[in-house]
């Protein structure tokens, strides 16, 4: 199963390319170490281009916003194919729930902002929460199909729990991670859950 393309409006050519890329990598930065209210000139200056140049890509702050948010969906969605390439069915669906919780952790005010300024129903969260959700069940269906998680399960019972921890708005990565252990538990059926562990 491929990914379904995501709301990107990524240029063709070369070079408009690469100033998009650099745009987009350093707002992600600068919105990592300082908040999404940085200045756009301030990006601008950090990615080498000029404010002209931002504004001619990303014609406001919500166009930036939503091109650091897309690249952050895509990047969860790529983990899922990966980890599914590399990992047993319930290794690969564990890493990307730990991965996608260290995503929500960390992205919780990108996305808010984002919400207020498009509304949760838009186009554009739509197509994010279908990339995320074929990803996701991808993951979920070949643990079923093991036998390594409760069949009765659906994603979004999943999800509900993970977006759960990360409502914690002052939650610690370690304690995030210690309720992500035992959702996961949770997760596997009664008698992989009864089980004395191994060791």
């Amino acid at each position: 199963m491929a990914p379904q393309p995501l709301p990107c409006a990524r240029p063709t050519r070369a070079d408009a390319a690469r100033n998009y890329d650099r745009l987009v990598t350093a707002a992600r930065e600068t919105f990592a170490e300082h908040g999404t209210d940085t200045s756009l000139e301030e990006i601008a200056r950090r990615a080498g281009v000029g404010i002209g140049t931002l504004y001619r890509r990303f014609p406001s702050r919500t166009a930036l916003l939503e091109a650091v948010y897309v690249e952050e969906i895509q990047s969860v969605c790529d983990r899922a194919y990966e980890f599914d390439r590399e990992l047993e069915p319930f290794e690969a669906l564990a890493a990307w729930l730990r991965s996608f919780l260290g995503y929500g952790l960390s992205k919780g005010t990108l996305a808010g902002e984002l919400t207020v300024a498009l509304g949760k129903d838009s186009p554009f969260f739509q197509a994010c929460k279908v990339n995320v959700q074929d990803a996701g069940k991808l993951l979920l269906d070949k643990a079923k199909a093991a036998g390594e998680v409760r069949q009765e399960l659906e994603l979004a019972d999943v999800m509900r729990l993970v977006g759960g921890i990360n409502m914690g708005r002052d939650i610690e990565p370690e304690q995030a991670n210690r309720l992500l252990d035992i959702v996961l538990c949770g997760l596997r059926p009664a008698a992989a859950s009864a089980a004395p562990a191994k060791g």
